[in-house]
């Protein structure tokens, strides 16, 4: 089974990339990575570009709406992704932990929706 694993961080200034919490931070996602690829359960990962980049789609009665910004106004925000192949949430579970997010934020845990192709 699939799973998405949502990185959720604290919204607030970017880290300095000079400074050693920075390359701390960078070490200890590449660590978790290289662990997930290695026991063959990595499908991709990648960080997201800051909140105040995204734009918002809405169609309504055939319209659409783009906004600048997230959809909801949070103190948190998704900064990346992690896409995950196990055997079970529980494997998916202890993957997630490894996750450098889950310490200073949380990483939500999400099944993929199987869907049948139309006939």
């Amino acid at each position: 089974m699939k799973y998405l694993c949502l990185l959720h961080t604290p919204d607030g200034p970017p880290l300095d990339q000079a400074s050693a919490e920075y390359a701390d931070t960078l070490a200890a996602y590449a660590a978790a990575d290289a662990a997930m690829a290695e026991a063959g359960v990595l499908i991709d990962c990648a960080p997201l570009q800051p909140v105040s980049s995204s734009t918002t789609v809405r169609v309504r009665d055939g319209q659409t709406i783009l906004t600048d910004g997230p959809a909801a106004e949070l103190r948190e925000q998704v900064g990346g992704y992690t896409l995950i192949e196990c055997a079970d949430l529980d494997e998916a579970l202890r993957w997630a932990a490894t996750i450098p997010a889950a310490k200073t934020g949380w990483v939500e845990v999400r099944p993929l929706l199987t869907v049948a192709a139309p006939s």
